[in-house]
């Protein structure tokens, strides 16, 4: 399924992917983890529903020390402004981010935020994916 398609409809009865060209690369596990850590009370657990109430596509650029350099949404959930704020107000206080001991030049890592209408969120690099229906 293409990242066009899955996010035009913001439930898909198949696990969404990650965008297009990224990989799971060590940093993008270990801020992902870091991120699930700080917020064990809103992991939604399990498979997630198979319609969401939103999905969001930030690229979040690092300093080396861990801290945040910029925000960049690929793809916002415009129609959840209120869950912009508050994905942005998660990555913020999760910092800073674990780095890699030797890491050097530009971190950066992109994930998705699989949103369900309860709050509740689940990080496509750990996601348990969703239900079909």
């Amino acid at each position: 399924m293409g990242v066009a398609a899955l996010l035009t409809a913001c439930g898909t009865p198949s696990r969404p992917s990650a965008p297009s060209g990224s990989t799971h690369t060590p940093l993008r596990r270990m801020a992902a983890e870091h991120i699930y850590q700080l917020n064990s009370a809103r992991i939604y657990p399990g498979k997630l529903p198979p319609m969401l109430y939103a999905i969001g596509v930030l690229e979040v650029e690092l300093q080396p020390n861990g801290h945040i350099h910029r925000l960049n949404w690929m793809r916002a959930p415009r129609h959840a402004p209120e869950v912009i704020r508050e994905i942005e107000r998660t990555v913020r206080a999760a910092a800073p981010f674990p780095i890699a001991a030797g890491t050097r030049g530009k971190l950066s890592f992109t994930d998705t935020w699989l949103w369900d209408k309860s709050g509740r969120f689940q990080l496509d690099t750990l996601s348990l994916g969703q239900l079909s229906q």
